[in-house]
């Protein structure tokens, strides 16, 4: 082989590289934009679906309307980078459609959870995203991490409205009735404690890499859980002596105990 056949080889073979350098950045774009925009839909759905007032009943029509429509930009979204993603590259740019993902699960679960007061599973998850997008089972347990964020803001709104203390004398009882929660409420409470339980039974091995981000997530969730049992106690024990239009002080630091 002489030097210029060799140098010519040399050159293509760098063509290639070159190629293929380009392709990945240009794909990884395409992907970081992508999920951009999901995240920023999803976070709308969230927002909207906190004007909802009550839990295990359908969505009021218009919260419904506006977030199916932005569902379905989602969904171009999600089919416009399947190809991207597709085989060995669905796991080579996860951490660039993670978040995303991730996002989108906090959005759907806050809807499902409102609509049946129920989780939405792993399973769930995957038939609301096209068959080429990979959700893993770390995207979903975060997700649903994030969810609990979300139902203690719902929880708390809650708690500060609506609950007419029933302290007050009625024609039929001598005595003035214990204050207590709505069904509403009480069942939120509850949720939140027993999905509590469920996050700290979790066990991650050291080497995994979920372990970086899941200390994190644990201390935010506990933090969610003890503000809404916080005001919930304060409702039942205190009840009768809050005046009209009160609202939980949520300022001061929670003490969280693990087990």
């Amino acid at each position: 082989m002489t030097s210029s056949e060799s140098t010519g080889t040399f050159h293509s073979i760098f063509e290639t590289f070159r190629n293929e350098l380009d392709e990945h950045h240009d794909r990884r774009e395409r992907i970081i934009k992508a999920s951009r925009d999901i995240t920023a839909l999803s976070k709308k759905n969230i927002f909207a679906l906190q004007r909802v007032r009550a839990i295990n009943q359908p969505i009021p029509p218009k919260i419904a309307q506006e977030n199916q429509t932005r569902l379905d930009t989602i969904d171009k979204l999600f089919n416009s980078i399947v190809s991207d993603v597709a085989g060995i590259n669905s796991w080579r740019y996860q951490r660039q459609i993670g978040g995303a993902i991730q996002e989108f699960i906090e959005a759907i679960s806050f809807d499902h959870y409102l609509r049946t007061q129920t989780l939405i599973t792993h399973a769930e998850v995957t038939t609301r995203v096209p068959a080429g997008i990979m959700v893993t089972e770390e995207d979903y347990v975060m997700g649903l991490f994030d969810l609990t964020g979300e139902m203690m803001r719902f929880a708390v709104l809650q708690l500060s409205s609506g609950n007419a203390p029933a302290t007050q004398d009625t024609q039929d009882s001598a005595e003035p009735q214990p204050p207590s929660l709505s069904p509403t409420q009480a069942g939120i409470v509850v949720d939140l404690r027993a999905m509590r339980a469920r996050f700290e039974a979790l066990s991650v091995p050291r080497k995994y890499h979920m372990l970086r981000d899941l200390q994190k997530k644990v201390e935010v969730m506990q933090n969610s859980v003890e503000k809404v049992e916080r005001a919930a106690y304060g409702i039942l024990v205190r009840g009768s002596e809050r005046p009209s239009g009160w609202t939980p002080d949520l300022s001061a630091p929670v003490e969280v105990e693990t087990h």
